[in-house]
């Protein structure tokens, strides 16, 4: 089946810079970027897209196999030219396949069952509702959370000409924040998500403290998140951001798969039991230590078991480690700059992420916005 296609013009006095922040800031998270033809091409796993400089505007193209591939397409273009674009907000309106999209194809009301602590700072939450098989994909581990107000009503949302949400303007909007989904009971039709409960609260923390059974939420996607399969040997750091999808790894990947699990945590009141089989989980305490400090030091002094700089010898994946990470902004860029130009790690052969960035007042949970 042909792919499904939108397109939009956006009008902009300059585009060239615009386009260039949104390419920095995408690459900052490793999003496949090339340029080609004239025009900036990226890519996911759900579709593909493309920027294009016009006199006084910038064109954008989104692709997809399915619907929901291009409504994601649509949005991840549209939000962060905007976001780039600055004040006044340019106007964007696409055309083609989707226009008679209304409703995030891949919104789902879900309710609270069940609260429950893990440890003095991860608090897990079941949620329950209908049609929640989407969320059972092991290839896509990553979840929308849309956060009704304290107080407040969920609102279902809508999707605008230009792709992204929109919220009814006389009821308070919602927040969005990304999170890991734990565990999935197909059975029971629930699902758990671990949230980090720090001082600094954003909506994510806030909400976790005050959950109870009953409370409204709303999950969208999936949206990616698994690891890359097949490797001989796997290094695997984060901090407790990281702790869910480092768990679902580790219960992805083959029991006798060997590696190292690098895990940063306060103290030791925040161990947590998680299977690890052959791959030995280490715990990291942080201490009054700026978060990730120790983590990057700890990556920095682990041994590759193979030389990541050579050839691989039959494909692309055959006899080479893999290195996954995710962590605070700072020590993401002090990771990944070490595995790339002293490591001389292959881009296929590592992902690195940041989940949280000190000094914001956000939560503390995976994405790529």
């Amino acid at each position: 089946m042909s792919n499904l296609h939108a397109r939009a013009v956006v009008s902009v006095a300059d585009p060239e810079p615009i386009i260039a922040a949104v390419c920095a800031h995408l690459c900052e998270y490793d999003t496949d970027i090339r340029y080609d033809g004239g025009a900036h091409r990226i890519r996911y796993d759900f579709g593909s897209g493309s920027l294009r400089a016009l006199p006084e505007a910038i064109e954008l193209e989104a692709e997809a196999s399915d619907i929901s591939g291009l409504y994601h397409m649509r949005m991840a273009l549209a939000a962060h030219v905007k976001e780039c674009a600055g004040a006044p907000s340019p106007e964007i309106v696409w055309v083609g396949d989707g226009d008679d999209i209304e409703t995030p194809p891949n919104f789902r009301p879900v309710s609270v069952r069940k609260v429950r602590d893990i440890t003095p700072h991860m608090r897990r939450i079941t949620f329950a509702g209908e049609d929640l098989e989407r969320f059972a994909d092991e290839e896509n581990l990553h979840v929308g959370l849309i956060i009704p107000p304290e107080g407040g009503e969920l609102v279902w949302p809508k999707v605008g000409r230009d792709g992204l949400l929109k919220w009814d303007p006389d009821k308070p909007a919602p927040a969005l924040r990304r999170y890991t989904v734990r565990s999935y009971d197909r059975a029971a039709e629930t699902l758990d998500i671990d949230f980090v409960l720090h001082e600094d609260a954003g909506p994510g923390a806030a909400f976790a403290r005050r959950a109870q059974p009953g409370l409204a939420a709303g999950l969208a996607g999936p949206f990616g998140g698994s690891i890359v399969r097949g490797r001989d040997w796997y290094l695997l750091a984060g901090d407790e951001t990281a702790l869910p999808a480092i768990s679902r790894f580790l219960e992805i990947l083959p029991a006798g798969t060997p590696g190292r699990a690098l895990i940063e945590i306060a103290g030791p009141q925040d161990e947590q039991p998680i299977g690890g089989g052959a791959i030995k989980v280490e715990w990291i305490y942080r201490g009054e230590d700026r978060p990730g400090l120790r983590l990057s030091e700890a990556v920095r002094a682990t041994e590759l078991p193979f030389d990541a700089a050579r050839p691989h010898s039959n494909s692309p994946h055959s006899n080479s480690p893999y290195v996954w990470a995710a962590c605070e902004f700072n020590a993401f860029k002090a990771i990944r700059n070490h595995l790339r130009t002293e490591r001389g790690v292959k881009k296929q052969d590592h992902l690195v992420v940041a989940y949280w960035r000190q000094g914001e007042l956000v939560d503390r949970a995976p994405g790529n916005d």
